[in-house]
């Protein structure tokens, strides 16, 4: 089976091609290179530069190259970036999408796996959340994934586009050993933060915001470690091939930790007292995102492997100690 991985020189995309090959499936890949890194993306796939909403480029690559399906992972996705330039996520994000669906269906590729996000839910009415909580976005980021999640049904409807959307929480950890990891410019999120910091022993890391309505006053989160993300991806892919029927699950460990708490498991993983400060909170935040993933669970056989946050701060942890300075180290 030939798959297509949009945004596969990303964070994410990049562990979805190594292990994709590993398992077996011909991976071809297309990134424009924004935020993903070349170096990050497996030998063995094919390699095109070039943009999602380029709709001629991506049919061209579904035709020639006897794409069977496609993995979405080329959204922009930074909830404070989005606050500030809204209309650049609406752009590449939605219209992205709309350029993708019109290419797949020109092609007449018919299975799409998107990387959807926990954004979608807003501040949650209760918690764990569940597929069926309202979705009620905070900010532009999250509202982008409605959109897309909308769009991608209605693709279904009229074209028979069948797409599951996997909406996963915050994800952390690297793959094939440590090889593949984090290298954002700027970096915003937690993990890959509090781990620089304490190998570069600046004591530069700051959390933000202590007055949440949380047990220590910081977010809490629900913690996916990445190659468990991309077991979920694989076995979404698996399902929707055999029953040919859209779907929506959420991916996650079901336990919430605070940013406090990251940080103390961190320590713990690193050996290090790294210390942190105080700033204010960011724009666009919720309180507290804690999935109810046991519709995935029990629909697609998903069950991670790192349940715990040491479990999945540790292979980050080797990714860092091996690249301080990310794939320039390569």
């Amino acid at each position: 089976m030939r798959i297509l991985v949009i945004g596969g020189a990303g964070y994410i995309g990049s562990v979805a091609v190594s292990e994709l090959v590993k398992q077996g499936y011909e991976v071809v890949v297309l990134d424009a290179l924004y935020t993903g890194h070349r170096k990050a993306v497996d030998p063995q796939a094919k390699f095109y530069q070039g943009d999602i909403e380029d709709k001629f480029l991506v049919s061209q690559i579904l035709r020639n190259e006897k794409i069977d399906a496609v993995m979405h992972f080329a959204a922009y996705s930074l909830v404070p970036e989005s606050v500030k330039k809204p209309l650049k996520y609406y752009d590449n994000n939605v219209a992205g999408m709309i350029a993708l669906l019109e290419a797949m269906n020109d092609a007449n590729v018919k299975y799409l796996i998107f990387s959807s996000s926990a954004a979608t839910y807003g501040i949650p009415e209760k918690l764990p959340i569940t597929e069926e909580s309202p979705l009620n976005p905070i900010n532009p980021y999250g509202d982008t994934k409605v959109m897309m999640e909308k769009i991608i049904h209605w693709a279904d409807q009229a074209d028979g586009i069948k797409s599951i959307a996997l909406r996963y929480f915050n994800v952390a950890g690297a793959g094939n050993n440590g090889e593949i990891g984090e290298d954002h410019h700027p970096e915003t999120h937690l993990v890959p933060n509090i781990l620089r910091s304490a190998i570069s022993g600046d004591g530069k890391f700051t959390i933000f915001g202590n007055d949440y309505d949380t047990k220590d006053g910081t977010n809490i989160r629900d913690y996916v470690e990445v190659n468990d993300l991309i077991d979920a991806h694989i076995l979404a892919l698996k399902y929707l091939i055999k029953n040919k029927q859209s779907d929506v699950f959420n991916i996650g460990t079901a336990h919430g930790y605070s940013n406090l708490e990251i940080l103390q498991a961190a320590r713990q993983v690193t050996g290090i007292d790294i210390p942190y400060t105080m700033g204010p909170r960011r724009s666009g935040d919720p309180d507290s995102l804690v999935a109810d993933s046991t519709k995935a669970r029990t629909v697609l056989h998903w069950q991670p492997k790192h349940e715990t946050a040491e479990d999945t701060i540790a292979s980050a942890w080797q990714w860092h100690q091996k690249h301080p300075n990310g794939y320039e180290d390569k």
